[in-house]
Formats: C-alpha cells, structure tokens, sequence
C-alpha cells in the first residue's frame, strides 16, 4: 500500500498577544509539555517555549497547529538537526 502524504513548502506562524500561536507547514509534533513544545516543520525542527502550552487544535493533513498559552520563545533547528537526529545523537 502506497502511503499517501501531502507535502507542504511554505510555513506561517502567527503570534496573537503572546498567548494564541498559528503554524502552518506542520510534518509532526514531537512531544510537547506545559513549557516546551517539539514540532517538526517543513523549514527545519521548531521548539516553542512558554508557559501552560496546550495544543488547542492539531490538523496534521493541512499541516497546521494552534497553540494557547503564554509565549517565552520559538527556536528553529537546522533542517538536519530535527528533533529525531537529536535525539539519536543524545541516546548513542
């Protein structure tokens, strides 16, 4: 069976008062807690930080997320430092 997966080139994030963050470009969420959120994007890795994150709404097949909660900071990971090759690299 041929998995079908939509591929996404471009990416908006939107930050709304600091507490309602839109991203589009989403491939998968990695882990995501209170303060810290893991995404993987069509530009790289992304990390959110902040405080009581939740994730209000996740639609995977248009590669969208929104997030509620009070937004510290986003941190972009090179393309080939996603969180899985991180993540490899600290278990090896």
């Amino acid at each position: 069976m041929t998995e079908n997966k939509i591929k996404f080139r471009n990416q908006n994030i939107v930050i709304e008062d600091r507490d309602r963050m839109t991203v589009t470009g989403v491939e998968q969420v990695e882990s995501f807690n209170d303060n810290t959120i893991v995404l993987t994007t069509v530009k790289g890795g992304m990390t959110i930080k902040g405080e009581g994150l939740n994730i209000s709404k996740l639609n995977l097949d248009d590669g969208s997320v929104k997030i509620e909660g009070k937004i510290n900071g986003v941190n972009y990971m090179t393309k080939d430092a996603t969180p899985k090759n991180i993540m490899g690299k600290i278990f090896k």
